[in-house]
């Protein structure tokens, strides 16, 4: 199942260098096993887009409130379908 997932980062003031180190490297761990496929920054924000590749939407949930980060975010989820227009694989669908 494939989600798009909104986030916007609300950090406070001060020195996160050790959170946004721990967040890097969740995130990048759930890029490299396939989970996590897209990573979009949105321009001149603290806010990405991104799509998730999961089995349901309890591991989805699992996922993003793992995130070191989770406390500070906005979160918006898009569950996604194929577009039968779409030139895409069969493993992409």
């Amino acid at each position: 199942m494939r989600f798009m997932v909104e986030m916007t980062v609300n950090l406070p003031p001060g020195d996160h260098s050790a959170l946004l180190a721990r967040e890097r490297e969740y995130s990048q761990r759930l890029q490299r096993d396939g989970r996590w496929e897209h990573l979009w920054r949105v321009a001149g924000r603290y806010a990405n887009v991104s799509i998730f590749n999961v089995g349901t939407p309890d591991e989805l949930h699992e996922l993003v409130s793992g995130l070191p980060l989770f406390p500070y975010m906005d979160i918006r989820v898009t569950a996604l379908a194929a577009h039968p227009s779409a030139i895409a694989t069969e493993e992409e669908r």
